[in-house]
């Protein structure tokens, strides 16, 4: 194969590369649906998982004594350990989808409430009858965690979002627990960031924060960048705390005690059910109307839309694995 047929195809592997993480990012960016089901589905889980948590402060210190001319190599060395190529493509596609979609759901959240958050709802309740085949209740520490999974986010649904506020503390927390979901397929960063009443919040603001890029690009104030700018960066430290700590407390926890973690998770994903309604609620009373048959049946259609869009990848998944 000559050189020229060899670029060509690397440069095939990487835009296929650069695709699935839009696919992840599409998935990422609405509640119920996991970024690492898609992984799997692609075939770049396993991949994943190591280059993730291969990422740690030694290697980071490594890649940073790059600017040392003696140290050039170690640090070529360590960025090959954590496979960063392989991470900045699939991140540029993730974060393409994310920035894109955000910014659809920001519009559909204001406009139509109801279908919207019914279609979550319909993501969320598919998503815990998939990982409901892989929970048992067969003794009382399960049982236990099932009921803790459960109560805390029935509770986060209706009142952590208003009890939590919008600081750039919550913000850097909402992160780091919403990049946790990233090793969990079945379990959506998103739908945390619902449950912690960050998620309209983050995707307004990731959109202003684009909006204001483009303004700067077009000729506008650069200070219009600094709010919504702020807002995002510490969300991202955030989530490379929650790599380093999070994340891998999980993974540790689905190793030594995985039937308690998936309990504890499928519940969790049950008691977020009510979070959907609840912003319906909310978003139906900021505009002056409440609940009717209509409604509830558009509700209940988007959720069954949903629902099936769970169900299919789902089915597409067990394909794969078998």
């Amino acid at each position: 194969m000559s050189t020229h047929e060899d670029e060509r195809s690397v440069s095939i592997s990487w835009l296929v590369l650069y695709l699935k993480g839009v696919c992840m990012g599409a998935a990422d960016a609405v509640p119920g649906v996991s970024g690492g089901t898609i992984a799997l589905v692609t075939g770049i889980y396993e991949r994943l998982i190591s280059a993730v948590t291969a990422i740690n402060p030694d290697r980071i210190q490594r890649i940073l004594g790059g600017v040392f001319p003696g140290r050039r190599s170690d640090a070529i060395a360590a960025l090959r350990e954590i496979d960063v190529g392989f991470l900045v493509v699939l991140g540029a596609g993730i974060a393409t989808a994310i920035i894109t979609v955000t910014r659809v759901l920001t519009v559909a959240i204001d406009q139509q409430p109801v279908p919207t958050f019914g279609f979550f709802f319909g993501l969320i309740a598919a998503s815990a009858v998939v990982l409901y085949a892989q929970v048992s209740l067969d003794s009382p520490r399960q049982i236990a965690a099932a009921v803790a999974g459960f109560t805390v986010a029935f509770v986060a649904s209706g009142t952590v979002g208003t009890a939590l506020g919008n600081s750039l503390l919550v913000t850097v927390v909402a992160g780091a627990i919403a990049v946790s979901a990233m090793i969990l397929p079945g379990i959506s960063g998103s739908l945390l960031l619902l449950l912690l009443g960050q998620y309209e919040y983050m995707t307004s603001t990731l959109s202003d924060f684009v909006d204001t890029l483009i303004g700067v690009v077009t000729g506008g104030p650069v200070s219009a960048v600094v709010e919504p700018g702020t807002i995002v960066v510490a969300f991202m430290l955030g989530a490379l705390f929650g790599l380093f700590t999070i994340a891998h407390i999980v993974r540790w926890a689905l190793e030594h005690y995985r039937r308690e973690t998936l309990a504890f998770l499928v519940s969790l994903i049950v008691g977020a059910l009510r979070a959907p309604v609840v912003k319906t609620s909310e978003k139906l009373a900021e505009m002056g109307q409440t609940w009717s048959g209509d409604l509830f049946v558009l509700f209940a259609a988007a959720a069954l839309v949903g629902a099936i869009l769970v169900l299919l990848v789902d089915r597409y998944t067990a394909v794969i694995e078998s």
